[in-house]
């Protein structure tokens, strides 16, 4: 049965089995906004829309008068962009899934597309065909590969003229937009399109009903591709694939729909500030946290981060990543493929978190116990219970907790001058 162009017979679509299995992805936010490297990947709307004062003072002191923002793509390089690299720095932080801008609402693509005449990375810039590039070396890697795409752009005049005549005109949406998100698909077939931009008009001048139609029945991808919920304005956390309802979203209990929390390790920007310290980055408690938290509550985990305008992830979004990876090596049987419990945390407190695969279910708890002692009050044990620690050889003791639940004796932990790491799991097997 073929899908109709709108949104009652697109929800109905079953999402694709790879991306609930998933769990956990790899954003990343690159453009010309990367050569300022300062503020966000907002760069130019702060500067040129909103005439900002540190924007405008930051321009000044830093390139010659009458700059223009187009002046900074010859300088978005690329040099040392290494596509193996990447791929090989995103699997060891366990990402099964990489998402890549190909087009922020700058307007700048990151691929040759045809409509973006003069301002995309094949005719200035870099010179080289980014989208594709990684694409290809996340394919070697047996890693999926989303797209990012804005169907906004500030500053081009016929999005401008279209939005002047209250979206009644649509000639941004047939002559760029459409064009653009086609072309990517039959291109590069990518696993998953993150739509963004759709805040300021309606699915009447979008025609994202007519785009996701043809993108489930008839495109290459029609099976496999999954889609976001930013389609449209009034579209988040209500219509599309799965949801991201907000950056950064935290839902607090069980939603009833698919979702993902996107997150960025620069706190304050998901494009790369030369200027950021260290107290503003997430460290690897945090990151853990979110992971944890968000799988518990069955969502998708994708951590952003920006690369410099040379194509290097910096040393320290790497070690991040890596840290992620280790953990996830150890512990990643109870986040992978795995669902929701019919309890997410203990009630008492929100340093225990569970997840489940079939019978058995994990325990997974941020702050290790003072007395050694694991505290569990919502699984009920059986005389078979088997409890076990992930990474730890051997089975762990346990005896039924006075009011309800059990009490689990952890490993004996060697003081160290270092706070342990954070998030360890254990595996109860035969409760209920």
């Amino acid at each position: 049965s073929r899908y109709r162009p709108d949104w009652a017979s697109l929800d109905a679509r079953p999402l694709p089995a790879w991306f609930d299995q998933a769990k956990v992805g790899v954003f990343v936010h690159w453009g010309v906004f990367s050569v300022p490297a300062w503020g966000s990947e907002w760069f130019w709307w702060h500067w040129q829309g909103e005439h900002r004062a540190d924007y405008e003072r930051f321009v000044q002191r830093r390139y010659p008068p009458d700059t223009t923002y187009a002046d900074f793509a010859p300088h978005f390089t690329a040099h040392d962009f290494q596509p193996r690299e990447w791929a090989q720095l995103f699997q060891r932080a366990g990402a099964r899934y990489v998402v890549l801008t190909t087009k922020h609402h700058e307007g700048f693509t990151n691929w040759g597309s045809p409509v973006s005449w003069n301002w995309n990375s094949l005719d200035t810039g870099p010179h080289r065909d980014l989208v594709g590039e990684l694409g290809q070396a996340l394919k070697e890697s047996n890693i999926r590969y989303g797209l990012y795409h804005s169907l906004l752009e500030w500053f081009n005049p016929l999005y401008l003229a279209d939005k002047e005549s209250g979206f009644k005109t649509q000639n941004f949406v047939l002559k760029k937009t459409m064009p653009e998100l086609y072309d990517l698909v039959l291109k590069y077939k990518p696993d998953l399109i993150w739509s963004d931009g759709d805040w300021e008009a309606p699915e009447s001048y979008w025609n994202s009903t007519s785009f996701l139609a043809w993108l489930y029945n008839d495109s290459p991808v029609k099976d496999t591709v999954v889609v976001n919920d930013r389609w449209c304005n009034n579209c988040s956390c209500n219509h599309g694939g799965y949801y991201n309802c907000a950056d950064k979203y935290k839902p607090g209990t069980l939603p009833t729909h698919k979702w993902e929390m996107c997150s960025s390790i620069d706190k304050l920007s998901w494009g790369y500030r030369s200027n950021m310290n260290i107290a503003e980055l997430m460290d690897e408690a945090s990151i853990i946290e979110e992971l944890v938290q968000t799988v518990s509550f069955g969502g998708n985990y994708l951590l952003n981060v920006g690369p410099t305008k040379e194509g290097v992830i910096v040393p320290i979004f790497q070690e991040r990543l890596l840290a992620l990876g280790r953990w996830l090596d150890t512990n990643g049987e109870a986040i992978y493929e795995s669902k929701p419990w019919r309890v997410q945390m203990e009630n008492s407190t929100d340093t225990v978190w569970y997840t489940c695969k079939g019978p058995v279910v994990y325990a997974i708890f941020l702050i290790w116990p003072r007395d050694n002692v694991l505290e569990l009050s919502s699984p009920v044990p059986s005389p078979a219970t088997q409890v076990t620690m992930l990474g730890f050889a051997g089975t762990l003791k346990w005896q039924k907790s006075p009011g309800k639940g059990l009490l689990v004796t952890l490993p004996y932990m060697l003081p160290s001058p270092l706070p342990p790491q954070s998030g360890w799991t254990v595996k109860l097997e035969d409760v209920e």
